[in-house]
């Protein structure tokens, strides 16, 4: 298993390779001793998960993925790194919960959960099953990036859909439908969702409008939103470099509420609900991120009025 090992850190060290951003005898030699440590089994396992295309909507986290993620991480985040808002994640603990945040970066998710774990809030880091549009499975790095925690496979609105993950409108239905319907499976099982209501990244940084269809993953009775704002996730991959940096980020996780509330007030209308959410996570986020959700913006003018008095 040796040469399997050697293949596999090869791999992310090519991955990574940037400037001697990071030194990459010490990367190496930690990445041996934690995929030695992991055992011959974790290594199979993992090798045989990226060389196959699993058709299953629902897909576990991979142990071995998960460490080597973290050590990667630990180096790639800057000290500052932080979670603000503990408290409202801690509110959250053994509760359906439904995380809804700002998409920045392929990395969003694997950086929340570090924070989440370097905060001390496991409870909620090690249960973690993310909503991944097709993208993330047309690429071998980012495929394996989303085994650090559980995924549920969607598709994209054609209106966000880039030429990797074209689908009929058919297909699209169906998927998302599927999709839905698992997360909520997932939800009841005691799953924490994430969930990028805007559909795809920003290239510009700044909040781009939740998608209607975001909704329906709220359906149900028990469901509580945790609304995040991210930022500083999308310079780790900036748009149009080919390397990879080391990054200051920080999550603000704001005040949970039930879903059902919010589906009250808003009448049951999709568009305000989600409105509401995306006003809710701008108001955890710098001016510059928060675009269409800027309190310039009067077509939300309802939704903000109705997020403030959640």
């Amino acid at each position: 298993m040796i040469a399997a090992r050697d293949r596999l850190v090869s791999a992310i060290l090519e991955f990574l390779s940037s400037d001697d951003l990071l030194a990459e005898d010490d990367v190496r030699e930690a990445l041996e001793r934690e995929i030695d440590a992991a055992g011959d089994a974790a290594l199979t396992s993992l090798r045989a998960r990226l060389a196959s295309a699993d058709d299953a909507i629902f897909t576990p986290r991979d142990p071995l993925a998960q460490r080597i993620h973290h050590l990667l991480a630990d180096k790639l985040l800057l000290p500052e790194s932080t979670l603000t808002g503990f408290g409202h994640v801690s509110a959250v603990e053994g509760r359906r919960v439904v995380v809804l945040a700002n998409h920045l970066s392929y990395s969003d998710v694997n950086l929340f959960e570090m924070l989440l774990h370097r905060a001390g809030a496991d409870h909620l880091a090690d249960r973690l099953t993310a909503i991944a549009g097709p993208k993330v499975f047309t690429s071998r790095a980012r495929h394996f990036s989303s085994l650090c925690f559980g995924t549920i496979k969607t598709a994209q609105s054609a209106d966000v859909a880039s030429d990797e993950a074209v689908m009929s409108a058919r297909e699209i239905a169906r998927a998302s439908r599927l999709a839905i319907d698992t997360s909520l499976e997932r939800l009841r099982a005691g799953d924490a969702i994430v969930l990028f209501g805007e559909g795809s990244r920003s290239r510009s940084g700044r909040m781009q409008r939740l998608l209607p269809a975001v909704s329906r993953y709220l359906d149900d009775d028990d469901a509580w939103v945790l609304p995040v704002g991210l930022t500083g996730t999308e310079a780790l991959f900036p748009v149009g470099a080919t390397g990879i940096q080391r990054v200051c980020v920080t999550a603000h996780a704001g005040r949970p509420f039930r879903a059902r509330d919010l589906a009250t007030r808003a009448g049951n209308d999709r568009r305000l609900i989600v409105d509401t959410i995306g006003c809710r996570i701008a108001s955890l986020l710098p001016h510059a991120y928060r675009g269409v959700y800027d309190g310039a913006a009067p077509d939300v003018d309802d939704a903000r009025r109705l997020s403030a008095a959640l």
